[in-house]
């Protein structure tokens, strides 16, 4: 459990229990009760059984360790970009992409009963805050960072006081007795965050013909000129629609990127496998992360 506050033990506790006795059932989310990972959850999978980590570290683990069937990790959001950590912990979990679902994003301020403002800072996950980030300024609140969106609300009712306040869904003022003061407060109405399911077993690609699918993988090309130009030249000349790529550093030498990439598509599908053959020649490296069902059409 770590450090969740005080009002979300008990629930964690309870779900924790739930979740021991039928791990397979069990999915596997970073945050506190109520949070959107939580969210996301319960509308991926109703009539599964929510299973609280402290850390998204946390949460891979359970899967890994079989105390869940799968965790919900969010990977992306429309306004704060990616979310940071998971680039790093997805290649080393063993775990593969089973699936992604899209969730709205909505934000409630939120506090103590009976208090109304003015307020002099508001407890978030970082993400959230970014999301947010004109209405705090307008108000002249301090952003202040907590490991989750419900954690924060929980750990603003602990505390008791009036001058603070939290962002988080308006599930969490249900569920640790606070009011909302006020609705809606992400910067942008069509706010919404990527998340992707992971398992221990990939899904066949095979399963999956007549669907449309996504591709995850990453990559390391070649250290020489033009190397990510040729490599991704196979995607263009097959007519692969790559819908994400990103760049990252690992280790410390700054030697070479990785690239994580999104294709439409999947492995069997003679142009899909003509592009990864072609990126294959280009790179030192080339890992996949699964293939799964298309939530949402792209372009």
């Amino acid at each position: 459990m770590q450090s969740f506050p005080a009002p979300a033990l008990a629930m964690v506790e309870q779900m924790q229990a739930a979740a021991a006795a039928d791990p397979e059932r069990a999915i596997a989310f970073q945050g506190a009760p109520g949070a959107n990972s939580h969210r996301a959850a319960n509308e991926w999978a109703p009539e599964a059984l929510p299973l609280p980590c402290f850390s998204f570290a946390d949460a891979i683990d359970a899967v890994k360790d079989g105390r869940a069937g799968c965790a919900m990790i969010p990977i992306e959001n429309s306004q704060a970009g990616r979310v940071a950590d998971i680039h790093f912990l997805l290649p080393e979990s063993g775990l593969s992409i089973v699936g992604e679902h899209f969730l709205r994003i909505s934000h409630a301020l939120m506090a103590i009963r009976g208090a109304t403002g003015p307020f002099q800072a508001a407890y978030s996950h970082p993400h959230a805050l970014a999301q947010s980030r004109h209405f705090l300024r307008e108000r002249g609140m301090v952003p202040l960072s907590f490991a989750d969106t419900a954690g924060a609300a929980a750990y603003v009712a602990e505390m008791g006081d009036p001058s603070v306040a939290a962002i988080s869904p308006a599930l969490a003022a249900d569920l640790y007795g606070l009011d909302i003061v006020e609705e809606a407060v992400e910067d942008a109405q069509d706010n919404t965050t990527r998340f992707v399911i992971l398992a221990r077993e990939a899904l066949d690609p095979a399963q999956l013909a007549g669907q449309e699918a996504m591709t995850t993988f990453v990559f390391e090309v070649k250290n020489i000129p033009a190397a990510l130009y040729k490599a991704l030249g196979g995607f263009a000349t097959n007519g692969v629609n790559m819908t994400k790529l990103e760049s990252y550093q690992q280790g410390t030498s700054f030697a070479a990127s990785l690239f994580y990439a999104d294709i439409i598509g999947a492995p069997g599908d003679p142009a899909v496998d003509r592009a990864m053959e072609e990126l294959a020649f280009h790179c030192t490296q080339v890992s996949m992360f699964g293939t799964y069902p298309l939530a949402r059409k792209r372009g």
